[in-house]
């Protein structure tokens, strides 16, 4: 009897253990998830049944890509792609490059992305260091591909960021002139008003995205970068 208790006992344990496991581990791999994967597998999708066109200028990066709606038709004299996704920091637009940049084989990317990166902490060296490995890894596929990069913007959200956002720009903006190939599109100081603090009727409630005002003064700040050399 007791030896038919302990087997028993000894099995139920040991399913318990088991289903344990493997309850941890599919927590683990929920929590490991790749981040962005559905952003960047609806975006497949979406190349798939309308394939973007090649040479065409591709928009990249955080969330104020991702929620400019209309940037077709501020620059309707050319073919834009739109491939932002919100909350991304530079280095996600480096690991997504092979499925979501060099595909199009575009002949000019506007990256805009920086502000999530220093909020979650990194230094301006570190931004900086994530901006190279994006050109490194176009450049090493698309030589002739041309990269822009939006300033990282000012906002009221994270003024306290001011510091460290000027930092970055300014380490990005030194690096674009060694290199015929790309370019600084310097957003920040238009986006302040006469008193150095950024102007409020350019951003929506939470005081961090741009609304149709904010947009319509990057449409004129970026217009000029966009003509073919």
């Amino acid at each position: 009897m007791k030896s038919r208790f302990g087997r028993a006992f000894r099995a139920s344990a040991f399913a318990f253990i088991v289903l344990t496991a493997s309850v941890c581990s599919g927590a683990q791999s929920t929590t490991n998830a790749q981040p962005f994967a559905a952003d960047i597998a609806a975006f497949e999708a979406s190349d798939k049944t309308n394939p973007p066109p090649s040479g065409a200028i591709l928009f990249i990066g955080s969330s104020s890509i991702r929620l400019w709606k209309s940037l077709a038709q501020d620059f309707p004299a050319h073919k834009v792609i739109n491939r932002g996704f919100g909350g991304s920091q530079i280095i996600d637009s480096v690991n997504y490059a092979e499925r979501i940049v060099l595909p199009y084989q575009p002949r000019l990317i506007v990256l805009y992305a920086g502000g999530n990166d220093i909020n979650g902490g990194k230094t301006p060296e570190q931004v900086f260091a994530d901006y190279r490995s994006f050109v490194t890894k176009v450049h090493a596929a698309l030589p002739r591909t041309k990269i822009a990069y939006i300033s990282i913007a000012p906002n009221p959200a994270r003024w306290v960021q001011v510091e460290r956002v000027k930092a970055a720009n300014q380490l990005i903006e030194a690096h674009t002139k060694t290199d015929p190939q790309l370019t600084f599109i310097n957003v920040f100081p238009k986006m302040l008003g006469e008193d150095g603090q950024p102007k409020p009727d350019i951003y929506v409630a939470d005081r961090l995205h741009m609304n149709e005002k904010g947009y319509a003064l990057w449409k004129e700040i970026v217009a000029p970068y966009l003509a073919s050399p």
